[in-house]
Parts: structure tokens; sequence; C-alpha cells
């Protein structure tokens, strides 16, 4: 068993060979709390929470840190517009990533560390830097000198006589237009720290470099994050860590945007959706298998019709688990172990969408099974739907969605009695062997956006797909 991932540094798959043996360390960047999360946000932490989810059921101890960067340019920026502490706007957006992550049942990190509780870590790293010569202080500001540190732009593939490097207004003092901001000084009003060069703020890179070696050491496994991260981001944080010392990251994983009209989910772009209005409309868990089906390395481009087909092929699957149930009369657990061709799918660089296939094959083999009514057979191949959808994070059995079936709550019980009362009606039909009347009752029910079934409890009533 061999798991193997694409690296992005590699630029292809590379069987995964841990630093510690039946160890993995991880370190995704996380959330920018300037705004509530859309569902391009959320994405990332799905991503890698389902490749957590697999390196655990492969056996391996998983640490897994996704950091907060909750103070920023634009974090400053809405503190002034709306009259409002930083760190107020920083923590209501930070609650709205995690109930975002917690509501499409990602497992909350190892650690979750804040930017601001770091900067002791950040202005350690900087006096090394600017002792071997990498980092310099101007104006107040520390600035990264990125002809110092040959391997720069290795991960982006970038030249150096072309680059153009992204700054922030009051950069000023640098030796190089390419050298970047790791420390920028205070402005009248804002949020500052006291370091030997003078009072300010960290950049954004220096951020994370300094939090993974804190809780990752020197070098660990895994560095991940969104497509848009590799420069200047991640590039950075190469740069300041290795210069530093460290061996930092072993392999780079990105995965890709989900876009709108072809262009990526952006706040700035004004097409985002936001996580807590789409739970209003679809079923958290049917977010999480329209994000997290497809392959972490495609693009998904956004549309309802995509989200009904989701919707249509997980109720494919969920009233499959229920007819299952039903026939054992009670729950079936799910199997010690995956078949074979789902653990190949997800050992190669996390293929869920072959991975997926398998999960619909063994439902058909199932329902094959429940029409000839062959309920070991059926219960068989229940429990090798649940032990795969386990570590996909869809199980409809799991706790996490108990209750997400229900798109009104408060009404479910109103319309369930209404709902039994007209079945009750139509079982009578059928006692008496009027066909035509129990078929229009439930084509009038099915009219409604209701699935009738026959089981062997009686009727049973589910929403249907939009």
């Amino acid at each position: 068993m061999t798991i193997r991932l694409y690296d992005t540094g590699a630029r292809q798959i590379r069987d995964f060979t841990p630093l510690v043996p039946g160890c993995v360390s991880i370190y995704l960047c996380g959330a920018t709390v300037q705004a509530a999360p859309h569902i391009g946000h959320i994405r990332s932490g799905l991503n890698f929470d389902i490749m957590r989810r697999w390196f655990a059921y492969r056996g391996y101890d998983v640490t897994f840190i996704r950091n907060v960067t909750d103070i920023d340019d634009k974090i400053i920026a809405k503190s002034a517009d709306q009259g409002r502490p930083w760190w107020s706007i920083g923590y209501e957006n930070e609650r709205a990533f995690n109930s975002g992550y917690d509501v499409l049942g990602c497992l909350p990190p190892s650690y979750e560390p804040r930017a601001t509780g770091h900067i002791p870590e950040m202005i350690e790293m900087m006096r090394v830097l600017i002792e071997r010569g990498h980092a310099y202080a101007a104006d107040g500001n520390v600035y990264f000198d990125v002809r110092s540190f040959p391997g720069y732009l290795e991960l982006s593939n970038q030249e150096l006589d072309d680059l153009r490097q992204p700054s922030g207004e009051g950069e000023t003092g640098k030796r190089d237009q390419r050298d970047f901001a790791m420390w920028k000084t205070a402005k009248p009003g804002e949020p500052s720290w006291e370091t030997p060069w003078g009072r300010g703020r960290p950049g954004w890179h220096l951020e994370c470099s300094a939090m993974a070696h804190k809780y990752l050491g020197p070098a660990f496994d895994i560095h991940g994050g969104g497509l848009d991260l590799i420069f200047p981001h991640h590039e950075n944080e190469i740069a300041q860590a290795k210069a530093y010392g460290d061996e930092f990251a072993k392999y780079w994983v990105h995965n890709a945007w989900v876009t709108m009209s072809g262009e990526k989910m952006s706040k700035s772009l004004g097409n985002s959706v936001l996580v807590s209005e789409m739970v209003k409309q679809w079923r958290p868990v049917v977010l999480r298998y329209y994000l997290g089906t497809p392959h972490y390395r495609s693009m998904i481009e956004y549309s309802e019709e995509a989200l009904r087909e989701a919707e249509s092929a997980f109720a494919r699957i969920e009233g499959f688990v229920q007819r299952v149930v039903e026939k054992a009369g009670g729950v079936v657990e799910p199997a010690d172990e995956v078949p074979p061709a789902f653990a190949e799918a997800m050992d190669d660089d996390l293929g869920v969408p072959h991975a997926l296939a398998i999960v619909h094959t063994t439902v058909r083999q199932g329902n094959s099974a429940l029409a000839a009514d062959d309920k070991e057979a059926a219960v068989a191949r229940l429990a090798e739907v649940r032990a795969m959808l386990g570590v996909l994070g869809l199980d409809p059995l799991d706790p996490q969605w108990s209750g997400d079936s229900d798109r009104g709550d408060d009404l479910h019980g109103v319309v369930d009695t209404l709902v039994r009362l007209v079945l009750e009606q139509r079982e009578a039909a059928r006692g008496r062997k009027d066909w035509a009347t129990a078929d229009a009752i439930r084509d009038q029910l099915q009219q409604t956006g209701l699935v009738i079934e026959d089981g062997p409890a009686g009727p049973r009533w589910t929403l249907g797909p939009r």
C-alpha cells in the first residue's frame, strides 16, 4: 500500500513517504477572516478533510494544522469603513468559517492558531533572517531580500527578472521592488506590536512560516492550499522558512477553485456564494457531495443544475441505505475495510471520482440484491457502502447528518402527519384493489416533490430532487 500525491513542486505524482513512519503532518493555509466564507473557501478545507480522513483510514497518526489570518490590509480597511475594532470583524468571520466547516462535516484541526497569537515567533524569525543577510529593516518595515535566496521561485517556476511582486501601501525603503514585506510599519490608528525595528504588524507570508515552524517543527510532510496561493504566498513562505534554516514542507498539494462564469469565485469579484445562504437552500450533505466528490485538482464550475445533479446522486445512495436498513430491521455497521478498488482509487492522488464510481456500483449491486430478496447480499453491500462513505464524510447514517434530511425541521411533523393521512387513503384504495385511485394519489404526491416508496414496513415518503 502506497499513497501517491501530486506534488506541485515536483510537478508530478509522487509516492508519499512520511518523515516519521506512521505519522503525517499537514499544514493548510486557512481563512483570512475579512468576510464570511463562500463555498470556494470551504472547498479547500473540505478537500483536505478528505485527505486527512484517508490517511487516518490507512492507519496514520495525523497532525493537521489550519491557521487563521486575523490581521491584514483588508481587515484593517473594513475596520476603518465600519467603525468597528479589527478584532471584532476577525472574530465574527472566524466563527462564520468554523460554522461553515462544521456544517459540511469537516473534522476539527489538531490546532488552529491565529496569526496575532504568534508575534514573538515572527520577531524571532525576522531577527535570524536579518542576522544572516536574508532580510533588512527600512522605514520601520522589514523586507526579505529575494536575491539572497537562490531557490526563490522554484515552486511557481518563474524567472526572477520577470517577477512582479505585489506591494501594499506604505512599503517604502525597498532595495529592490521584488523584495517582499515581512513586517509593515504602523500607521496612525492601526493595530500594531512592538519590535526591535519599531511598532508594526506582520506581513501575510511571515505568519504561516512562523506558525508552521512552531506547530510542526523545521520539517513536515504536506503543505496545502488553493492554487492561487502558489505565488506569492507559498513561494515567499518557502524563502523565509528555508533561509531561516528549516527544511519546511516535503510535499506541496494545491486544490483547484470553484468558478462562476469561468472566473475564480472571489469576494472581490462580487460573485461569491456564501455558505450560510447555501445551506438554507440545499442540505449540507448535498453541498459536501457537490464540493468534495470532484477531484481536488479539478475546477468546479458553479451552477444550480450541477447542485441538483449532486442532490439526485446522493438521494440514490441515501434511498438504498434506508431500504436496506428497513430490510435488515436495524442499523448495519460499516465494513472493517473498504473494497480494494475504492482503496486503489483513493491511494492514487485521492481519486475521489473513481472511488465514488465504486460506491455507485456497489449501490446498484445492493439494489439488485434487494430486488431478488437477497437480504444477506444487500446487507453486505450496505456495509461496504457505509465504509466507503465514511471515508468521504458522506455516510447518511453518521450522526453528523441526523436531521439533515429535512429542509424544514419545524414543519416536518406537520407535513408527516398530513402525508400519512393521504397515504392511509392510498392504502385503503389498494386494499379494495382500486389501483387507479391509489396510483392517482401517489402521482399527486410526487407532483408536490415527494417520493413514495412501498417497503416491507409500509409506504415511506421522502423529499425528491428539486
